[in-house]
């Protein structure tokens, strides 16, 4: 079913979520939930007091990477979409509307939008967030439309940013626009809707966007490795080949798409967070530390000198082409030192809608990020505001 995005907002107000949405979003919750805990000692912490409650959540929430994405928008939905809805005192609805209204917008601004150097999260983000917020204030699908179109002047972000605190930073301000936008209109502040189509247009979006299937079609994929979705499945693949002394390693070469490159900035990083989109240093990271954690993209994990040893050995071959960051497939290919050759292709990463974390894995997940996991992993709504107000007040 075609649409203009004035009619977004009528979708999600009308929306009456399934049980399948219900699940989604209470996995969502204990996810983001748990990898916003997780960077209680990031630097982001202490550059955020002070600053509006959605504008901090949802940055120290994105700042470890370890958020959960929607692969059709490449953008990272419930950062934004949680962090508006936990701050405006709204729920499980007001959620999955916000999510649903991101995704459908990120994926009608489609690859052709990242390619050209967007950060999706805040550009359909900042939409998305004044539905959460706009819902969660009680407005009617006028007001969640005027909310939408307060937001459109701050939908923006730039890939540029990754790998430095201005990545986290810019998804907090698009939330924060949003819920900002949804108070305005609360207030009674008018916006002309038709804001919206214009912005859109001129984002280059070009697609109807469908309104049918789930609140989140395409579902959300859930990370278990602290960093960016384009390293989940190079990470995979070099987890298939099993324990390599790396002593032992003499060549290693990672097969990609080009456009699973496309956030991939830091080829030799410098810092942590540039490890977490770098794929020769999420190569190396998996060959030293075997599962990298949040430990493995620290400074000091990336000064690592087995680690910069490891760099000169490995090689990335480009194959030509590709739409997202999931195109095609990784292959590593590992010689010994020996002349033992081992190779390792992988489609779908662990964490993929196609292939979901096991409850066990989840939980194992949360209990890394912050050791009590039953109190995360059941986490309501409303207690989640309240855990977060008290740790990020």
């Amino acid at each position: 079913m075609g649409t203009t995005l004035g009619y977004l907002a009528d979708w999600a107000a009308r929306l009456d979520p399934t049980d399948a949405d219900r699940a989604l979003a209470r996995t969502a919750l204990a996810d983001t939930l748990a990898v916003t805990l997780a960077a209680a000692d990031e630097p982001i912490v202490s550059h955020t007091v002070g600053q509006p409650t959605a504008l901090r959540w949802a940055a120290i929430g994105h700042a470890l990477d370890f958020d959960d994405v929607h692969l059709p928008s490449t953008s990272h939905v419930s950062v934004v979409c949680a962090s508006a809805t936990l701050a405006t005192g709204g729920g499980e609805r007001e959620f999955l509307a916000a999510a649903g209204v991101m995704a459908r917008l990120g994926t009608a601004l489609g690859w052709g939008h990242y390619r050209r150097g967007w950060h999706a999260t805040c550009t359909a983000g900042a939409p998305a967030a004044a539905v959460a917020a706009a819902l969660s204030l009680g407005l009617d699908p006028d007001g969640v439309r005027r909310a939408m179109a307060l937001a459109v002047p701050a939908a923006g972000g730039v890939q540029q940013a990754f790998g430095t605190e201005a990545k986290p930073l810019q998804v907090g301000f698009a939330t924060d626009a949003g819920v900002r936008a949804a108070r305005l209109a609360a207030a009674g502040a008018g916006a002309d809707p038709r804001a919206l189509d214009d912005w859109f247009a001129l984002m280059g979006g070009a697609q109807e966007i469908d309104l049918s299937g789930p609140a989140v079609p395409g579902g959300l994929a859930v990370k278990p490795f602290p960093c960016c979705y384009a390293l989940q499945r190079p990470i995979g693949a070099v987890r298939l080949l099993g324990p390599v002394p790396v002593d032992e390693i003499d060549t290693v070469e990672m097969c990609v798409a080009e456009s699973v490159l496309q956030p991939l900035a830091h080829d030799r990083p410098r810092t942590g967070a540039e490890g977490r989109f770098s794929l020769p240093y999420a190569v190396a990271a998996a060959l030293v530390d075997g599962f990298p954690t949040a430990a493995s993209f620290t400074d000091a994990a990336v000064r690592r000198p087995e680690v910069r040893r490891l760099l000169e050995r490995i090689a990335v071959r480009i194959v030509p082409g590709g739409e997202g960051v999931l195109a095609g497939d990784s292959t590593v290919r590992l010689t010994r030192r020996d002349g033992g050759n081992f190779e390792q292709t992988l489609h779908t990463p662990p964490g993929h809608p196609d292939f979901p974390l096991s409850p066990a894995d989840l939980h194992a997940k949360i209990a890394g990020c912050v050791g009590d996991a039953a109190e995360v992993a059941d986490a309501t709504w409303r207690a989640a505001a309240r855990l977060l107000s008290d740790t990020y007040p």
